[in-house]
């Protein structure tokens, strides 16, 4: 599978990158460059990346994503993640980088629906 980048401008000065597919030794140049292009053009106030339609990320994805953290930092620019598919806030989670893009929840494709919403505690 492939990967593509939509950036977006929100509100309040934000930039969302939102790729979709994989991020692998293959493609996780393209999250890097996707961030360096942000900050290359404009100092937004913060850049979310959205994990939402990522199904696959492997250590060099993690490390590309946190190479675009510091890159951010360094321009004092705020990167965090949003909506995190489940596998992407599993592998920030087990490699102890969830703290640092600010602790997103994952998201749940069905989150509003009782069947499918998380159970507190469980």
């Amino acid at each position: 599978m492939s990967l593509s980048i939509v950036k977006s401008a929100l509100p309040n000065g934000v930039v969302e990158i939102a790729p979709r597919g994989e991020i692998d030794v293959d493609t996780a140049y393209e999250v890097r460059e996707a961030i360096a292009g942000v900050l290359a053009k404009s100092r937004p106030s913060r850049i979310e990346l959205n994990m939402r339609l990522v199904s696959f990320i492997d250590s060099v994805g993690i490390s590309a994503m946190v190479a675009g953290f510091q890159t951010a930092e360094v321009s004092g620019v705020k990167l965090v993640v949003t909506e995190p598919s489940r596998f992407v806030h599993r592998q920030l989670w087990v490699t102890g980088l969830l703290g640092l893009f600010g602790a997103p929840e994952p998201y749940y494709s069905g989150a509003g629906t009782a069947s499918e919403a998380p159970v507190p505690g469980v």
